[in-house]
């Protein structure tokens, strides 16, 4: 599996989830920047995602669904801040009704994520910041760590094949 490690602080507001991929920077990269790939590993296995807008530059604006098992759509959006292809790029990630307005009763995280070379491979760093202790207790109890670990472990087969 992927994901090697998983860091909750709650003094410092951060989630990080560090992976490992045997498979080179510019790769990992791809999966990031093409909403095709990106559908494919964004949500766990059982909520998978649609990709409806995708703009990975500074300012640009992503916007996503996953869908439930039972049908049920789960709204959320990227506000991207920066970029740095293909080592890193960083965003804001809130939650949305189903036209991707924002829902300012959920939390948003502030997220870096990092690609470098590592064995041959690549280590992602997945780091998300919080605006309170409160608001990272309430993603982690959604189950975020479970929901973004098993997501994250789905790139292994899709850079294989």
């Amino acid at each position: 599996m992927p994901v090697t490690d998983v860091q909750q602080d709650l003094d410092n507001l951060t989630l990080t989830i560090t992976a490992e991929f045997a498979a080179p920077v510019e790769r990992i990269w791809q999966v990031y920047a093409d909403p095709r790939q990106l559908e494919k590993v964004w949500g766990p296995p059982t909520y998978p995602a649609t990709v409806v807008d995708h703009d990975l530059t500074p300012g640009g604006r992503v916007t996503y669904y996953m869908t439930s098992p039972e049908g049920e759509k789960f709204a959320g959006y990227w506000l991207v801040t920066t970029v740095d292809e293909p080592s890193s790029f960083s965003f804001d990630d809130g939650f949305a009704d189903l036209d991707f307005n924002p829902n300012p009763g959920l939390p948003v995280s502030s997220n870096v994520y990092t690609f470098t070379e590592h064995d041959g491979g690549t280590r992602a760093t997945y780091m998300g910041r919080y605006e309170s202790a409160e608001a990272l207790k309430q993603v982690l109890d959604m189950g975020v760590v479970e929901g973004t670990t098993s997501a994250i472990n789905q790139i292994d087969d899709l850079v294989a094949s």
